[in-house]
């Protein structure tokens, strides 16, 4: 799959839920969600595609399986497009679980920057810390073991490196909208109170309502300033 084709299937204004509803359109399932994200699989069983509502760090990531590419220790990214409102998409190769003593070891490797994994940690290392300077919250490198995967070949990779700093980007979100507003257009964050929340969720009631209508207010201030 191209770029060229996600983009015929979608068109240029898709959000999230155009890109979820055209992929199951097309016969892919889902497979899994996160925090951050959803996940489908293709057809065939060889793709699987990430759908984020709202993933600013998304960008940087690619970046990284770009970069990286050569070292075969991070997912084949086949796409990667920006969807409107703020969202994340790629389609990358299907990876499957792996037992979490060899995923704690990926990561320790890779965090002492050990011969096997050097080249692929040096990568991590210097689009980090430009994402530190870019990216309002941006979050640590992540450790979580199941972001160490399989590839069908067999080669261990690491996926979903990092992310915006979710627990202290939405605690500002309902503590000082304004701030919120102020740092990140609201054209790129339009869906931040969609994300699935999966792992350390779910939304408490009333919470998403809440942030919205704060965002919602802040950007009527600004607009009035």
């Amino acid at each position: 799959m191209t770029l060229d084709e996600v983009d015929a299937l979608l068109g240029p204004e898709a959000d999230h839920r155009v890109a979820e509803r055209v992929f199951l359109a097309e016969g892919w399932t889902p497979c899994g969600a996160g925090d951050w994200a959803s996940a489908l699989r293709s057809p065939g069983g060889d793709l699987a595609v990430r759908i984020s509502p709202f993933d600013p760090a998304g960008p940087y990531v690619a970046e990284i399986y770009r970069e990286a590419a050569h070292t075969r220790q991070v997912p084949r990214l086949f796409v990667h497009r920006r969807l409107a409102g703020g969202g994340d998409l790629s389609v990358m190769e299907w990876l499957a679980a792996v037992p979490e003593v060899e995923a704690v070891a990926f990561h320790r490797a890779i965090a002492e920057a050990a011969p096997e994994v050097a080249e692929l940690a040096d990568v991590i290392r210097r689009v980090h810390e430009r994402a530190q300077v870019e990216l309002p919250w941006c979050g640590p490198i992540d450790v979580n073991p199941d972001n160490v995967m399989r590839a069908a070949d067999g080669r261990l990779v690491i996926a979903d490196l990092f992310s915006a700093a979710g627990p202290e980007l939405y605690r500002t979100a309902a503590d000082d909208p304004a701030l919120v507003a102020a740092r990140i257009p609201e054209w790129e964050r339009r869906f931040m109170v969609e994300i699935p929340l999966t792992s350390s969720g779910p939304w408490e009631p009333g919470a998403q309502e809440k942030l919205r209508a704060g965002l919602a207010a802040a950007d009527a201030a600004r607009s009035r300033s």
